[in-house]
């Protein structure tokens, strides 16, 4: 999702041109000298997100003294429990994992747990397992809550005589991430449907029902184009709650094929997460509404640093002690704050802070 300024944009690259199966080491990684091999599971290479959350952390294991192996599973689930095995077997210190599925990987940390390695959830909860030791996250539910409010926001006043229609979007129902930005949304949402002033002109809510299969963006435009069809052929769409840019771009280009955009068919507000180039520029362009800024780089030195303090025999800084049950234990974590993004703060953001440069952007 990210395209990272300066050395981290190199890593980001190197990860993406990189043809071992490995990045950071080769697979002999595990006989090279240092403090120990730490093993990087991440889902894929898409979102481009995930590859600079790797880069970011083999530049922090890396600089202290630890030998690294990322490996990225094309969204795989058996690719990425034998990518974990294989780490294991090779001996690694611990284990920082990206779940391709957050209910699918309790045999493979089984097998950590008997070899005496410890394993970082990073950035998405690991379900169903007592070995996940401990979670490095952003508040996920704070997501949902800004782009709720920022839905809001972008609305404007409402009124139970004249509600906004909106529609609703949820993430991968194998990420449990995605339960928690809609909560965090409807949170804020739902009081208003309530109350007349909103109101979801499909009627469709909960995430078994608005979830979108693997967060892709195809899926989520074949259904607002449905959506479109069915329900707003004689009334208009006022805004729409998208979890992820890549879903906001499929939906405001949707939006666009049907006419919106224009003069008088004013673009809906379309929310987002994630402060994707793409989405930025739409931004910047009046399309997309919003996004949720989530810096990977103060992530990725978040659970580096947790590592380190695990293998060094202390114990690690947390934020939260009861929010993240994986349905076997409450799993202690650290949680870092998100930040809303629209064309008022984007150049503040994400320019003045180094995390894109102007011209990545293109402006």
């Amino acid at each position: 999702m990210r395209q990272l300024g300066g050395i981290l944009a190199g890593m980001a690259l190197a990860v993406v041109a990189c043809s071992s199966p490995g990045f950071g080491q080769d697979p002999a990684a595990d006989d090279a000298p240092g403090r120990g091999l730490i093993g990087i599971a991440m889902p894929a290479r898409t979102p481009e997100r995930w590859v600079a959350d790797a880069a970011g952390m083999v530049a922090a294991f890396e600089a202290a003294g630890y030998s690294t192996d990322v490996e990225f599973a094309g969204d795989d689930v058996p690719k990425q429990l034998a990518q974990i095995e294989e780490m294991i077997a090779r001996g690694a210190a611990a284990l920082v994992i990206t779940a391709t599925d957050g209910t699918a990987l309790a045999s493979a940390l089984a097998s950590a747990e008997a070899a005496g390695i410890p394993v970082i959830a990073y950035d998405r909860l690991i379900r169903d397992s007592a070995e996940v030791d401990y979670y490095a996250t952003f508040d996920n539910f704070g997501v949902g809550v800004l782009q709720g409010k920022a839905l809001l926001a972008c609305l404007g006043p409402l009124s139970a005589a004249a509600p906004k229609r909106i529609e609703l979007f949820g993430g991968a129902l194998a990420d449990s991430n995605a339960y928690f930005f809609y909560d965090g949304a409807m949170s804020v949402l739902e009081p208003l449907i309530d109350a007349g002033e909103i109101e979801v002109g499909s009627g469709e809510t909960g995430m078994d029902t608005v979830g979108t299969l693997r967060w892709d963006g195809t899926v989520a435009a074949a259904r607002m184009a449905s959506l479109l069809a069915e329900h707003y052929s004689n009334a208009r769409l006022d805004g729409v709650l998208s979890p992820y840019d890549g879903l906001s771009i499929a939906i405001v280009s949707t939006l666009e094929a049907v006419g919106y955009g224009g003069a008088d068919m004013p673009m809906p507000c379309v929310t987002g997460q994630d402060a994707e180039i793409a989405s930025v520029r739409s931004i910047i362009a009046g399309k997309q509404s919003s996004t949720v800024f989530k810096d990977t780089r103060a992530l990725a030195k978040a659970a580096a640093g947790m590592v380190e303090t695990l293998l060094a025999g202390g114990t690690p800084e947390i934020d939260d002690t009861r929010t993240y049950d994986n349905g076997v234990k409450v799993v202690p974590a650290r949680v870092l704050a998100p930040v809303a993004v629209d064309r008022t703060n984007w150049e503040q953001v994400l320019v003045e802070s180094g995390y894109y440069t102007r011209a990545q952007i293109g402006e």
